[in-house]
Formats: structure tokens, sequence, C-alpha cells
């Protein structure tokens, strides 16, 4: 009997992509290929390997990388994030995160899971990452960071409305304590 089983398991996935770049290379190729190149080297391949990532595919100025772990792959995207925001130049990423279930093949991965995260960084403000409410439930209380509840989506092609998290380094953190105003004139309180 033979059987067609096919290889799966759980992976956090973390798609990422950089903003306009069809106009940066159409504006200066040799340019826009040297930032990319840099950021790669100096930034994106190093962090993939510190928290565990590994590449899956590359697509020009796009990156697939699966981890073991989805607070690794979010501690990644934020390490990302952060260091190309210190960077000069405009050279900006999107990056979605996502966990689910994978089918393996070959080096490869894909499925429903590698969808949704790539459709995750389409939906990432420029500079931030996004996420799902899976991976928000794997990183609770184990990551700090401020993210904003983008609420339900449709995203091209997946079935379900997947509801989404934002983080980015540059949004300020909202105080916690609003001032008052100060009156004109002193008074007792």
């Amino acid at each position: 009997m033979t059987t067609n089983r096919v290889e799966r398991r759980l992976a956090a996935i973390l798609a990422a992509d950089v903003v306009g770049y069809s106009r940066m290379v159409a504006l200066d190729e040799a340019g826009a290929l040297a930032a990319l190149r840099a950021a790669r080297a100096e930034l994106l391949d190093p962090a993939f390997t510190e928290h565990g990532g590994r590449i899956v595919k590359t697509t020009g100025d796009g990156v697939l990388v699966e981890f073991p772990s989805a607070v690794d792959a979010l501690r990644c995207a934020m390490a990302i994030q952060t260091g190309m925001a210190a960077r000069k130049g405009d050279l900006k990423l999107r990056i979605g995160v996502n966990v689910g279930d994978v089918v393996i093949e070959g080096g490869d991965i894909f499925g429903d899971g590698v969808n949704i995260a790539a459709r995750l960084e389409g939906v990432a403000e420029p500079g931030g990452v996004a996420i799902s409410d899976a991976v928000r439930e794997y990183i609770a209380g184990r990551i700090d960071g401020e993210f904003r509840d983008g609420g339900p989506r449709e995203l091209k092609n997946i079935d379900r409305p997947i509801n989404i998290w934002l983080w980015s380094p540059e949004r300020p953190r909202p105080s916690s304590v609003a001032a008052l105003p100060l009156p004109n004139k002193p008074s007792i309180v």
C-alpha cells in the first residue's frame, strides 16, 4: 500500500518586501540594488540567523523566512525594522508574520500559513510589522511592544477575514497620563 503522505509542520513565517522597490529601480537601478544588498548583508541576513530563521526563498526585493517560534520571528522582525529606521536612505520594508501549518516540499514551504504571512506583509505600514491573531496569542507576555489592533481584514485570496495587529518603531508610544491645561489665573485645589 502506497501512501502519499504530505509532510507538514507548524511554523512561524516572516514575509518581507521593500516598499516602492520598482520605483526605486526605475530611478536608480544600481543604487537600489546596492542599497538592498547592503541591507541584506549588514542587517537582514544576520538578524535571520541570530533569531533562528531559515531563508526559504528570495524574490528580488522580497524574502520568505521560516522560524520554529513565533516569538523569535517577531523579535527578528522588530529588530530589522528598528535597524532599518536607524539607517540612512530611502529603503523601507513591510513585514508580515504569521503562524500556521505549512506543507514542506524539498526546501520550500507552502500553504495557508505562508499565504497569510505574504498578505500580512502587504497590509503592514512602511517600516512596520503586521501580525495575525495567531501570532499575538503566541507572543502574549513575551514581547514588549505597542501593537495596535488593525481589526479584521479581507486579504486577497484568503477565504476568511484575518484580524491583524500593527507595530512600528517610528510610532510614538501614547502617554499614560494626559497633561491638563493650566489655568490663566492662580487657583486652589
